[in-house]
């Protein structure tokens, strides 16, 4: 069966042919890779460069399409996830650049789980930082209840050990609310019926969007723990992290408003409490001058 993995690429040539190098070394899969290049202008030679001169002695089926703007995250690869059913792919894998895939049978792995059972339409694997910290399988997202949990979290300054305080259980392999949007893979007659992910957010949320189609349509999302990938994401080469934190509110706010199962006063509270939240970051970083 065909297999199609995408790679969003924004200014991060290196990062994606060293993806592209960790895909090629996959066993047991028929892969195609489709690298969606998201770039700004003065990069875009740079991938092609790369690119070209990666690919030129590998066997790894690949192209490059370049997106007409950058429209973000979503919108970018919805771009890859068309040339996947163009191509008659069964399964797609969304991987961000920065991901290393140390298990020549990570792909194959993902697909015998979702081979057990069709009612599995995403499925994701233990995701640890280069210091060993998982990242998945994330906890389902909370109701108006625990929109200020945000209040206590600034005050304890709880010391991070091996996962992050919205991280479920990581040892055990088991169906789940959540997953990282760093490396999943999809059922692509779901992304099909979704109609491909919802292009709002420009950035972020779109794990929790994600969860809540699952959901609703009455599908699984499924974790392996015994299969495991490092995300060398690094922050300080992000941006701004203001502005990054207001793409975050606007997506926030408009999964309060488009998925959240609350009432709407529920959903008040929570797209208030959003607001305050982001407020009070960006007055911390402006005093610290951050």
């Amino acid at each position: 069966m065909k297999i199609a993995a995408i790679i969003l690429n924004y200014n991060s040539a290196k990062d994606t042919i060293k993806c592209l190098g960790f895909l090629q070394k996959q066993r047991g899969v028929d892969l195609h890779v489709v690298v969606v290049d998201n770039s700004l202008p003065d990069y875009r030679l740079q991938i092609t460069d790369n690119f070209q001169l990666s690919t030129f002695n590998s066997q790894l089926s690949t192209e490059l399409i370049r997106a007409e703007e950058n429209r973000g995250y979503s919108a970018g690869n919805n771009i890859g996830l068309r040339r996947a059913t163009e191509i008659g792919a069964k399964y797609a894998l969304v991987i961000n650049p920065d991901m290393e895939l140390t298990d020549v049978n990570y792909i194959a792995n993902l697909v015998e789980v979702m081979e057990r059972d069709e009612d599995v339409v995403a499925t994701a694997t233990d995701i640890v930082t280069p210091e060993g910290v998982h990242q998945n399988p994330m906890l389902p997202d909370g109701d108006w209840h625990s929109a200020f949990g945000w209040v206590k979290e600034i005050f304890s300054r709880k010391k991070i050990v091996d996962t992050y305080s919205f991280i479920d259980n990581y040892k055990e392999s088991h169906e789940c609310a959540k997953v990282s949007g760093c490396c999943l893979m999809f059922r692509m007659s779901f992304v099909e019926e979704i109609g491909y992910f919802d292009e709002y957010p420009f950035l972020y949320c779109e794990e929790a969007i994600l969860a809540r189609q699952v959901e609703m349509a009455g599908k699984k999302m499924y974790y392996l723990a015994d299969t495991q990938a490092v995300h060398r994401h690094i922050k300080s080469e992000k941006g701004d992290s203001v502005k990054r934190f207001k793409h975050w509110q606007r997506s926030r706010i408009y999964f309060y408003k488009r998925y959240s199962k609350d009432s709407w006063w529920g959903r008040w509270i929570s797209i208030l409490s959003m607001r305050m939240y982001v407020f009070v970051f960006t007055m911390y970083k402006k005093v610290n001058g951050k």
